[in-house]
């Protein structure tokens, strides 16, 4: 399962240089929600251990995180399906995209294959989306993908140093 697309891979040993520089041209943007991800990421090093983890997570089957690339195969973000949950056959998209590709429709295009892989390679029945309501681009990822709006979760996630945060919350079913 190297790749599931032309625009969703699995993360190689080979693409630390371009995952970190990914992550640290994407600092500001990801420090609040993806503050594990960029921590992770801080070094070189860290990054090449990153990258052991995440390929060793899709070995058990516990998480699936994937390098977003553009048309010349180029790291522009990350898909990761997480908090998999066997018995209730739920999981949960995460999704970033470099600034500079925001609004081309990448981050669209890895959900709706990310859905396809959820659905018909591991039999999920329901995949969900958590965004902030402020982070207008991932609601409307969520949206454009066929996900509805369900509740706002209260207090359901808390940033660095600060507080905790109201979150949307958006689900598909599996209609198979």
């Amino acid at each position: 399962m190297s790749k599931l697309s032309s625009n969703i891979e699995n993360l190689k040993l080979t693409d630390s240089v371009e995952l970190h520089n990914f992550i640290l041209s994407n600092t500001e943007r990801l420090k609040k929600y993806f503050p594990v991800t960029l921590s992770s990421n801080s070094t070189l090093e860290k990054t090449t251990e990153y990258i052991v983890t995440k390929n060793k997570e899709i070995e058990e089957r516990s998480n699936f995180t994937f390098a977003i690339r553009n048309e010349k195969s180029i790291i522009i973000g990350l898909m990761i399906l997480k908090k998999i949950d066997w018995t209730t056959k739920m999981g949960e998209f995460a999704y970033c995209i470099g600034s500079d590709q925001e609004g081309k429709g990448y981050t669209s295009k890895a959900v709706n294959e990310m859905m396809e892989f959820a659905f018909n390679e591991l039999q999920l029945k329901t995949l969900q989306i958590i965004a902030h309501k402020t982070n207008i681009g991932s609601c409307k990822v969520a949206e454009n993908c066929g996900f509805t709006w369900k509740k706002t979760l209260l207090n359901e996630f808390t940033p660095d140093n600060e507080t905790p945060l109201d979150m949307e919350l958006y689900e598909l079913e599996n209609e198979k």
